[in-house]
């Protein structure tokens, strides 16, 4: 249960430590004014455990239970950055829910986005805290990520938050002409941050960095 912690911050210091976060970033490269503003304006905080708040606007990945963690912000950044580079996408397909957060930062920055996630617990979770902060232009399912949300493609991108040892064949054919799909791919230890954008049937894939993602499983839960 998700206890109904100030908005607006951890303590008097919350807004110096959410700048300190975002200047962090932008010294790491991340140039997206509109990315930087989320990163800022998302209470992380909430998205966490409440023993954990007080690390939630540090730069580093944290548990959120069952086995998953909330990404390092960098990461959500690197990732957000890459998937809203201009032509913004209007429809997103986000695949890994976890506990709301990549979605949070997302909904900010498109029309619409459709997330799905393979654990129950944590699928309900993320939903009630959206709705707390008052974000509506998400829908969510409980569903095998490798699956994708065919009833409501094509989508203009699509972002993956864990990672496959290889690129689901069914992303690929749920993502528009012309789409961008940011993707950790690769065994534990050893993945790639793909971004790959489709032109007709061929898919033309660069290396964006690399990363550490828990492992897209098939199934739900």
């Amino acid at each position: 249960m998700i206890s109904r912690r100030d908005r607006s911050g951890i303590g008097m210091t919350s807004a110096r430590t959410r700048e300190r976060l975002v200047q962090r970033l932008k010294s790491e490269g991340i140039k997206d004014q509109r990315v930087l503003n989320q990163i800022r304006d998302v209470p992380r905080h909430l998205f966490v455990d409440e023993a954990l708040a007080s690390r939630a606007y540090e730069d580093t990945a944290l548990p959120i239970g069952l086995g998953q963690t909330i990404s390092q912000p960098y990461v959500v950044a690197r990732m957000t950055e890459a998937l809203v580079a201009q032509p913004c996408p209007s429809r997103v397909l986000e695949i890994g829910t976890g506990c709301g957060y990549q979605t949070a930062v997302l909904a900010g920055l498109v029309g619409e986005v459709y997330t799905v996630e393979r654990l129950g617990p944590l699928q309900r979770r993320a939903r009630a805290l959206l709705r707390q902060l008052d974000i509506y232009n998400v829908k969510f399912r409980h569903g095998d990520g490798w699956e994708g949300w065919k009833s409501n493609a094509p989508y203009d991108g699509i972002i993956v938050t864990a990672a496959p040892p290889e690129q689901p064949r069914a992303l690929l054919e749920q993502l528009a002409d012309g789409g961008r799909m940011i993707i950790p791919v690769g065994p534990r230890g050893r993945q790639e941050l793909l971004e790959i954008q489709r032109h007709g049937d061929e898919f033309e894939e660069r290396v964006l960095d690399y990363v550490l993602f828990v492992p897209l499983l098939t199934g739900r839960q």
